[in-house]
């Protein structure tokens, strides 16, 4: 295969950009009165509206024409397929069987995987429904009110973000948890919260060896025998999603209550799988199936649509399009939706684990830019903190501005004011205001004319500034799955385009071998060995700080 920078279209969008690069957007606008119609497109419950960048027809041609060159439409249907699409650890990467609502079968290494996902898919459905119906009975014989989740990463921000998102949707009995910080803060104030006659503890590991987890999980059974003082009663307050029974059993949880995923499952992208165990107590069956529906809906758009009116592949498209030519280094997740709140970082770990990469498929370094800094808040906050940088700032930073139109569950005039401030960011954010807008402004504040040029340049933005608007018709399991899978392909397609491998994540493994190293000599267990002067020089003052403290 090519490299990127050999690809005809991707030096012909050079060629353009060259063009493309001075153009302002309030000339597109002014220019083509059909844009807004045209760059517009709706699909499972989503509507995008991409008018407002700095592309014209051409230029989507061009970047259509550079998908097709570098074998996105290939791509998809290998994913599809269940091929090893995930070179380096040489395996498929199947989140899409996860959802696969047809059951049309999806085969690795002969055999079809769907009934063992239908399996575990309906083993949580029963665990669910006993533990939502208070059939599930801790101990003391009460019904569960709490349910605490112990994991990391994928195990973690992905099931937190849909039970924040979708909290109007949850049993009113059950309070969620989510402990991922090793921290122990974090953990004592859930503690604090909850009791051990009707706390279910969840604990998310695929090996059941992952350092923080498995430390947060021995110390959360120890918190919980000290109350129960009865080994027997783990069984009833613990359960897992893993794929190491042994460990699990040695644990004391019942493996009848271990739930199992499988190595075609990426931790970013397993919330659909029993990592959603949490999802699914909270929301109940069939809301998550729903969820599962909706982005179902999403992978059969991704999967047959052209190119052209491929909502996942635009919005990659356009994400190239300003990281690989206008140098944008970020992009912006703003959700107009305080239940979305923890959307952005969802997204920042899904994009930046995935794509953070600088060696491509083939072994060689890459010499192009790949996945931007992800970033965000919800938009209110964020027009009062980070936006000024957006709108006056020296970066590029394109925006995905998200909300949903449906105003039920407001209270009176809070929808209209929350949209009025989305809509009115993205205009601006277009517009900018010129040196002409902003004297006639101060001239009628009756500034003297000093004053007014004095003042003029601090007042004036540029405008320019790309963004995406994503509208859902309702913040509603299906539309959430939806909005997920939008943005793993979108993901999937940009790690095609610039030929890595978007499914590993080797990066990681270097800074817990060293943890593992520097936390036996924190802990006294082995002796101090070599590392730099500056890392030696900080567990010494560790332990330095720790004998003061004892001798107090």
């Amino acid at each position: 295969m090519n490299t990127l920078s050999q690809l005809p279209a991707w030096r012909a969008l050079w060629s353009h950009f060259t063009r493309a690069r001075d153009w302002h957007m309030r000339s597109l606008f002014g220019t083509d009165p059909d844009r807004a119609q045209r760059y517009w497109i709706e699909q499972s419950g989503l509507t995008l509206d991409y008018s407002k960048n700095r592309i014209t027809d051409q230029t989507l041609t061009l970047l259509i024409e550079l998908a097709r060159e570098a074998g996105v439409p290939e791509q998809i249907n290998a994913m599809f397929r269940g091929d090893k699409i995930n070179t380096t650890e040489h395996r498929a990467a199947l989140h899409i069987a996860l959802r696969n609502r047809s059951n049309t079968p999806i085969v690795v290494d002969g055999e079809d995987v769907m009934p063992k996902v239908n399996d575990v898919l309906a083993r949580m459905s029963r665990f669910a429904h006993a533990v939502r119906s208070g059939e599930w009975l801790g101990y003391t014989n009460q019904p569960i009110t709490d349910i605490v989740n112990i994991g990391i990463g994928g195990s973690d921000l992905g099931p937190l973000m849909v039970c924040q998102a979708l909290k109007p949707f949850a049993h009113p009995r059950l309070s969620m948890h989510f402990i991922s910080n090793v921290d122990s803060s974090q953990l004592k104030e859930v503690l604090r919260r909850v009791h051990s006659e009707t706390t279910l503890f969840v604990v998310e590991s695929k090996t059941f060896t992952t350092h923080e987890t498995l430390t947060n999980a021995h110390t959360a059974r120890e918190w919980f025998l000290h109350r129960a003082q009865d080994e027997a009663a783990v069984a009833r307050h613990f359960v897992a999603v893993s794929t190491n029974q042994q460990a699990v059993a040695d644990f004391g949880i019942d493996p009848a209550n271990m739930f199992e995923f499988w190595d075609w499952v990426g931790g970013r992208f397993s919330l659909w799988s029993a990592i959603g165990l949490p999802i699914m107590l909270s929301l109940g069956e069939k809301n998550f199936l729903a969820m599962l529906d909706g982005a179902h809906s999403m992978d059969n758009h991704f999967r047959t649509a052209p190119l052209e009116a491929n909502m996942p592949v635009l919005l990659a498209l356009l994400g190239i399009w300003y990281i690989n030519f206008f140098g944008a280094g970020s992009h912006v997740i703003t959700p107009y939706d305080q239940y979305l709140h923890r959307f952005p970082a969802f997204i920042q770990q899904l994009d930046m684990e995935s794509n953070g990469k600088q060696t491509a498929r083939d072994g060689q370094p890459v010499d192009y830019e790949t996945a931007p800094i992800i970033w965000g808040d919800t938009g209110i906050n964020g027009q009062h903190a980070f936006f000024q940088l957006l709108h006056q700032g020296t970066h590029i930073s394109p925006i995905d501005f998200i909300a949903s139109l449906d105003r039920r569950g407001s209270l009176p005039g809070h929808h209209e004011i929350l949209l009025a401030n989305m809509f009115a960011q993205g205009e601006a954010f277009m517009r900018g205001k010129g040196a002409e807008e902003v004297r006639d402004e101060l001239e009628d504040q009756g500034l003297s004319a000093e004053e007014l040029e004095a003042l003029l340049p601090f007042k004036v933005f540029g405008g320019n500034r790309p963004s995406n608007t994503l509208l859902l018709s309702r913040l509603d399991p299906f539309c959430l799955g939806a909005l997920i899978a939008l943005y793993e392909h979108k993901i999937f397609v940009q790690g095609t385009i610039w030929n890595i491998n978007s499914f590993d994540q080797w990066g990681v493994e270097l800074g817990k071998r060293l943890a593992k190293t520097i936390f036996d000599e924190l802990s006294g267990t082995t002796g101090i060995f070599i590392h730099d002067a500056s890392t030696s020089r900080l567990i010494q003052l560790y332990h330095a700080s720790n004998r003061t403290a004892s001798a107090r």
